[in-house]
């Protein structure tokens, strides 16, 4: 009789969130991993097949911490996008790792968009774009592409550690940047 096995695949998916969320997925190695779970790497290579099949369970698990965070956001600026562009920014200088794996690093096919991704289950960027509209924007999708250029190189500046700005400063450059790209 085989003896029961004391590991999840949960667990394994936590452990290496765990692990994405502190040093990045590339540091993961089965020791380390196995370390993390609190098992050997016997029941990770069971669940297993390929560090590909965890990174996507770790990719799913990183989009859902995405859109929780960006949910508890605070979301109180009249200026469309700006709350967008604050949680994203946020989230590069609080999680760079995730960050990375979610909006820098390709994953493949099963890869969600990055518009999809920031959209998330709630349409937060359909309800941005419809907030321009009716502040009297003529072609909203096109100034959401151009505040969403200006937003992510703000995000990959903060994940590497050139934007250092604080919040009042953010706010007051994504209003500007609104104003500017809507000319």
């Amino acid at each position: 009789m085989s003896r029961k096995a004391t590991i999840t695949q949960k667990e394994i998916v936590n452990a290496a969130f765990k692990i994405t969320k502190r040093e990045g997925f590339e540091q993961i190695t089965s020791r380390k991993l196995a370390a993390a779970a609190g098992c050997s790497t016997q029941p990770i290579f069971r669940i297993y097949d390929s560090m590909d099949a965890l990174k996507k369970d770790v990719y799913d698990k990183a989009a859902a911490y995405y859109e929780d965070y960006y949910n508890d956001c605070s979301k109180n600026h009249e200026v469309p996008f700006v709350d967008l562009g604050l949680a994203y920014i946020g989230f590069a200088q609080k999680f760079p790792y995730l960050f990375k794996l979610l909006f820098v690093s390709e994953q493949g096919d099963e890869k969600k968009s990055m518009y999809d991704l920031v959209n998330g289950s709630k349409e937060n960027v359909v309800k941005e774009i419809k907030r321009a509209s009716d502040d009297g924007i003529s072609n909203a999708q096109q100034l959401f592409m151009k505040m969403w250029i200006y937003i992510h190189g703000a995000g990959c500046m903060a994940v590497t550690g050139d934007y250092d700005l604080d919040e009042a400063t953010s706010v007051s450059m994504l209003e500007s940047a609104y104003k500017a790209f809507s000319l």
